[in-house]
């Protein structure tokens, strides 16, 4: 019986200076205004539109995206939805990995209260450089105050 050893093992392992090992978890939490609008934001006066893209969190170069969650808490106004995906932070994309405003998921109902996991079947990515965990905005604008939390999960593996 043969002994047989993968090329590279822990090559792509990042850090190694905590026993729970490179899982990582981002949590960016939207709320709105009464007047729909996302509060701690640039934009405090305007109400969510269809088509706007929130840019929600950052996500470090390296990452492999595996996993999404969307809590809805208090929902926003009926028949609000989202797409949850990400784009780059520079703005360009990569041919390997393209920018994918719909990654997690398209279609995802914020009006009423619920836990929604992620519905895309794309395989996990690896970031090639830094980009934002991006909503947006479908199926009608915002109008009322609503806490939406969107939870990543993936692993942080460096820029190699």
């Amino acid at each position: 019986m043969a002994t047989i050893k993968k090329l590279g093992m822990g090559r792509h392992q990042y850090g190694g200076f905590t026993p729970d090992g490179n899982l990582t978890t981002y949590r960016a939490q939207l709320v709105t205004l009464a007047s729909g609008a996302a509060s701690n934001s640039d934009t405090t006066g305007t109400a969510l539109g269809i088509g706007d893209v929130v840019y929600l969190e950052r996500l470090p170069q390296g990452m492999v995206l595996e996993d999404a969650m969307t809590i809805v808490s208090t929902g926003l106004t009926a028949a609000v939805t989202c797409s949850l995906g990400f784009a780059y932070i520079d703005g360009v994309d990569d041919a390997t990995v393209p920018q994918d405003p719909a990654y997690f998921g398209a279609g995802i109902a914020l009006s009423a209260a619920a836990r929604i996991r992620a519905t895309g079947t794309k395989a996990p990515v690896k970031l090639p450089k830094e980009a934002y965990l991006t909503a947006t905005i479908a199926g009608a604008a915002n109008a009322k105050a609503g806490q939406v939390d969107f939870i990543v999960r993936g692993e942080r593996m460096g820029p190699q």
